[in-house]
């Protein structure tokens, strides 16, 4: 009896230290440690999210472990262009698509453009047209295409095959939607948004980065189910807050992006396949291990490891064996990923990434996330101190260098304005909104391809590293677009502050654009059959998933 007894109070006693342990844990963790007042209080205070435990894994991609890498590389220069010369850089964690935006995923943008801004209205027409995809990038002068050129981009035999004829810029604007849509189901899934695509209003379509700054001027409406969301308090006069989200919650995600040429060329290599310890076993040409594009597996041997254009009239091999399975593009995941789990970093398609071209990498500047193109900007605000939400009468229209009129904002979101000497006084880290031209050879640093003699302005000759054709683009008194070509001899080259990096190879490359070194440029506002892209997005908090890892 007495045994019981005892057990029964030993039990008792460790339920009680148990449960003070927790109590103290509980508090220790809903108290602040800088002021001692808790977090959380549903009587008021400074509200958190305490349960935070790491960034999930936005829909469609995987997790890249940032590291340090050498990029670049010189021992194939067949094009003699010597831009790629190989330098140290490191890169921070994050994350990018799984495989290429197919069409299928395309499709789904364009299909909620059509119902929140209608073609059939005026004011909208431009916004649905300037998305779609060039699908006349199929013709050739010599050659029957139109198949691709009318089905490739619509037809369900070809949803899951990456869209091209797609530009930067259509492929940043697909970006920003993205961000959008997939943070408005984080908010209905986390209780704080009721999603209602029967009522649509274009002024009120969600933005995430209106809804950080002002959430109550959007028709967000009340949380789902308030018992979910934990964190609205009420005051003693009865005003209720945490109704919205902000990023103290970590509900929101990062935007979807366009990945740097860095991030983009440390996925492509894996180079996690041939670590050793703290070191790499050598260089590697391609996104698989081997100098080879034959997979040397038992099991596959002699297979094609990507989908590229393998000699002169040979796109895919002879039909059988040795096929690598595609005349043209090919449906994602058709081939072995590589060690970080990503498809088709070689081959089916050239990808855009984020990067102004230029022809050197300056790391002696910088060699820590490298990218250039940097605009800093910030947001519009109105006399009463309100920030400038852009309404289906202000929609503000570009005519491209092609003559293609795109949409440079939407209705419902803030209007964004370069920024100005309140941000860049006294500042060490940049000096002005457009950064893009810092330390880049050009005429701002007074390099030119003649060293000698004096630049004549009036004669139209120019040194000027950069100086690419002007192409004008323009309106009559009738407001037709007057195309004029820039038919100048003076040009020296084709760079300027619109072009952009492109990487891989494609379908129609040879095997010596598979390496992920390599770098090519395009103009930013005009497409082709062979370019398409895949997005990235930033990795918020610790570099690895899951905390630190155990050293050796």
């Amino acid at each position: 009896m007495k045994k019981v007894v005892t057990i029964k109070v030993l039990l008792i006693v460790a339920l009680a230290v148990v449960s003070t342990s927790c109590k103290k844990s509980s508090s220790s963790k809903n108290s602040s440690r800088a002021t001692g007042w808790n977090i959380n209080d549903r009587e008021g205070g400074f509200q958190y999210n305490t349960d935070f435990k790491e960034q999930e894994t936005s829909p469609g991609l995987v997790f890249v472990e940032g590291g340090t890498f050498t990029k670049g590389r010189v021992q194939d220069d067949v094009m003699h262009d010597w831009n790629n010369s190989p330098n140290q850089q490191h890169v921070m964690s994050f994350y990018m698509d799984e495989t290429e935006v197919t069409n299928a995923m395309y499709l789904e943008y364009l299909d909620y453009l059509k119902r929140y801004y209608p073609p059939s209205e005026e004011n909208f027409k431009a916004i649905y047209n300037g998305a779609l995809p060039d699908t006349l990038v199929w013709r050739n002068r010599l050659g029957y295409n139109e198949v691709m050129t009318e089905n490739y981009l619509r037809h369900p035999a070809y949803g899951e095959y990456p869209v091209v004829g797609v530009s930067w810029i259509q492929a940043v604007e697909f970006s920003n939607w993205r961000t959008d849509r997939v943070n408005e189901l984080n908010l209905s899934k986390a209780g704080y948004r009721e999603i209602n695509h029967t009522d649509i209003d274009p002024d009120n379509a969600f933005n995430t980065n209106r809804y950080t700054i002002d959430p109550s001027s959007m028709d967000t409406g009340e949380p789902v189910d308030s018992r979910r969301n934990r964190n609205i308090t009420v005051d003693a006069e009865g005003n209720e807050s945490g109704i919205y989200a902000s990023r103290e919650t970590g509900v929101l995600a990062p935007k979807y992006r366009l990945p740097t040429e860095v991030e983009w060329e440390y996925a492509a290599l894996g180079l996690s396949e041939i670590r050793s310890y703290n070191l790499y076993r050598g260089r590697k040409k391609y996104p698989w291990d081997g100098q080879y594009t034959r997979s040397g597996k038992r099991k596959i041997r002699g297979d094609q490891m990507a989908n590229f254009k393998q000699g002169k009239g040979d796109y895919g091999g002879i039909a059988g064996w040795s096929d690598d399975g595609a005349d043209i593009t090919n449906a994602v995941k058709s081939y072995a990923p590589n060690d970080f789990g990503l498809y088709d970093m070689a081959g089916n398609v050239a990808e855009w990434v984020a990067d102004v071209y230029r022809p050197i990498i300056d790391d002696e500047f910088n060699d820590f996330n490298y990218y250039r193109g940097n605009v800093y900007t910030k947001n519009a605000i109105n006399e009463d101190g309100s920030v400038k939400v852009i309404t289906s009468d202000e929609i503000v229209y570009d005519t491209l260098s092609n003559g293609k009129i795109i949409a440079r904002n939407l209705p419902g979101e803030i209007m964004q304005v370069p920024v100005d000497e309140n941000e860049t006084f006294q500042r060490t880290n940049f000096d002005k909104s457009n950064e893009i031209n810092f330390r880049d050879g050009d005429k701002r640093s007074s390099r030119k391809f003649e060293s000698f003699g004096d630049e004549d302005e009036d004669s139209g000759k120019s040194s000027a590293m950069y100086n690419s054709p002007k192409h004008n683009i323009s309106r009559d008194s009738l407001g037709n677009i007057v195309r004029e070509y820039d038919k100048s001899n003076n040009r020296t080259s084709l760079i300027n502050d619109e072009v952009r990096v492109y990487k891989g190879g494609s379908w129609k490359d040879r095997e010596y654009w598979l390496d992920p070194a390599q770098r090519r440029y395009f103009p930013q506002d005009m497409a082709t059959d062979y370019i398409g892209f895949r997005c990235a997005m930033s990795r918020v908090g610790s570099k690895s998933k899951g905390g630190n890892k155990t050293k050796n």
